[in-house]
């Protein structure tokens, strides 16, 4: 059995914390894993790692081995893309990280359109709410909704990200329609906790284009822009919400919005990849196609906009 093998039986053991969380993702016995770290183990002379009946721990040298095995898997995981390119072939899995909200809005779709032009490519996507990071957690690729601020990424604006501050009509016939925001520290608030705005929100003066915070507050609190939206719905209270997730309400009239000309405009829906040497050819072919897959989206949609006005 080859080391490269062992290497990879090693790493997957210690990334999953155990040999049989590692036997699961990688479709190999446990057995057959830790034959593979033993030989490892035994080729080396030394132990990697320390094994009790509930847990593992590397052992220092296996630290060391570990850090040096893993920039080899990725020198070699370059070195195959950059022969595969030489034959206009893409190949291999696109570890993908996205918002939950983005994988169960129409937006998820694109993963799917994606997957179905390259059978070759094998995209695994996680989708959570909370910001990852890449390079420890693994990802070649994120798709984040934000207004982007994280210089030690690189960057594809795939498409604008507009956002409504909305309510419902009986919250509107009850308390009223803010004339400015500053208004809303008086109104109840739905606030998203994972928004970076959270409960201070972001407007733009429409005079100087020049952006203002709006302290807000209110009985709903929820991570989820969904859950936030039936809070809405529910009359609980006004909201900052990305607007293509309550684009199908504002259609039906469920939802209304407010201050339309002092929404911020500087956020969107970003590709984002760490700094590496080399971008593999499938990661360029997926931002490549999200880019597209959204500049079309844009284009189906603006008929519309135009007769709503």
């Amino acid at each position: 059995m080859d080391t490269l093998t062992r290497m990879r039986a090693f790493i997957a053991v210690v990334e999953n914390e155990g040999f049989s969380a590692a036997a699961r993702k990688t479709g190999r016995s446990k057995a057959l894993l830790s034959k593979y770290v033993r030989e490892l183990e035994d080729e080396l002379g030394v132990l990697l790692i320390n094994r009790t009946t509930r847990q593992i721990a590397l052992t220092g040298a296996g630290e060391v081995y570990l850090a040096r095995a893993s920039a080899i898997l990725a020198d070699l995981e370059s070195l195959n893309e950059e022969a595969r390119e030489a034959t206009g072939e893409a190949k291999g899995r696109i570890r993908v990280s996205a918002a939950r909200t983005f994988g169960d809005a129409e937006l998820g779709h694109s993963l799917v359109d994606f997957a179905v032009a390259h059978p070759d490519i094998s995209l695994d996507i996680h989708l959570d709410d909370n910001f990852v990071d890449l390079v420890e957690d693994g990802f070649d690729v994120a798709i984040r909704m934000t207004r982007l601020s994280d210089s030690a990424m690189i960057a594809r604006r795939l498409a604008s990200l507009d956002f409504s501050l909305c309510a419902s009509p009986a919250l509107i016939e009850r308390v009223g329609r803010p004339a400015h925001p500053s208004a809303l520290t008086g109104y109840p608030a739905v606030i998203d906790s994972n928004s970076r705005m959270f409960s201070n929100w972001s407007f733009r003066d429409p005079a100087t284009g020049e952006p203002f915070p709006v302290p807000v507050s209110g009985q709903f609190t929820a991570n989820s822009p969904v859950t936030v939206r039936a809070a809405v719905r529910a009359g609980l209270g006004f909201a900052m919400i990305p607007e293509f997730v309550v684009r199908a309400d504002l259609a039906a009239g469920r939802l209304v919005t407010v201050l339309e000309d002092y929404m911020p405009q500087e956020a969107g829906i970003y590709a984002v990849f760490p700094h590496r040497r080399h971008l593999p050819l499938r990661v360029r072919l997926f931002v490549d196609f999200l880019a597209v897959w959204f500049r079309k989206c844009d284009a189906e949609r603006a008929p519309e906009t135009v007769t709503a006005v």
